[in-house]
């Protein structure tokens, strides 16, 4: 079976600075993956590469056994690459439908984004549903916790049918019961798409990953279980180690709670 991502000997140089150092990266089609590591390690960086953001320096990367290196950001979204920030990109004036109305249009004809919306798609209302909005339809996003916001950006992801879903951060800033409820869906999501989560929650990565990948220093130090990342005695020195520097951004240790 073709992998839905695959990413061959990928580096990314900043100034001299190897932000991304021989990446490879394989992730199936409906995998929940978890991209994992300190501040620096890479992981946004990845992300930047896949969406076309940052362009690789060197390697190859393929979607669905597609090498996309030399296409526009807006093309690899119409094949089917979905990508949150970490800070929501919503449009905060509109209400909570208007903004799906308005990101499912992008698979509209260009005539459709002018005209006043009559009805609401099914795919809207579904959506709707699935994020948990349904009863905040109408209210203005900029209203929206932070954690609402979240959800009605995946969900603006959602309309637009991707294929690969790239979430950066998802669950920073939310409470408890919001980053549980975050959780639920992107496990709910796997499956009828590919989800790569980056994240620094350990918790949370407990509770719902199957398959981590760790970077530190631009490189893939591990991968595998959660049980297994964490049993890896090189992933534990990055975490539970201290270098001259203190390691100062690295997250919360293996086994340690946030």
């Amino acid at each position: 079976m073709t992998p839905v991502l695959e990413l061959r000997n990928v580096g990314v140089s900043f100034d001299g600075f190897r932000a991304l150092d021989g990446v490879d990266l394989t992730v199936q089609k409906g995998e929940l993956r978890f991209l994992i590591g300190p501040n620096g390690a890479g992981k946004t960086t990845l992300i930047d590469c896949v969406t076309g953001l940052t362009k690789p320096s060197e390697g190859e990367i393929r979607f669905e056994g597609k090498v996309i290196g030399n296409l526009k950001e807006h093309r690899r979204v119409k094949l089917g690459i979905g990508r949150s920030f970490q800070t929501p990109t919503v449009f905060e004036t509109l209400s909570v439908i208007d903004n799906l109305d308005l990101a499912e249009a992008f698979r509209r004809p260009m005539g459709s984004l002018f005209r006043r919306r009559r009805n609401v798609s099914s795919g809207v209302q579904e959506t709707l549903e699935r994020i948990g909005l349904a009863t905040v339809a109408e209210r203005p996003a900029g209203s929206l916790s932070h954690g609402q916001k979240q959800w009605l950006e995946v969900g603006m992801l959602l309309v637009q049918r991707p294929r690969l879903l790239l979430l950066d951060e998802p669950v920073a800033g939310m409470s408890p019961s919001e980053r549980q409820q975050t959780g639920e869906l992107l496990v709910e999501l796997a499956g009828e798409h590919t989800v790569v989560v980056v994240e620094h929650d350990m918790a949370f990565l407990r509770s719902f990953a199957s398959t981590v990948t760790v970077l530190h220093e631009g490189k893939v130090l591990s991968e595998g279980s959660v049980a297994e990342v964490q049993a890896d005695p090189i992933v534990r020195e990055v975490y539970l180690g201290r270098s001259r520097d203190q390691r100062s951004g690295a997250v919360v240790a293996a086994g340690e709670e946030t």
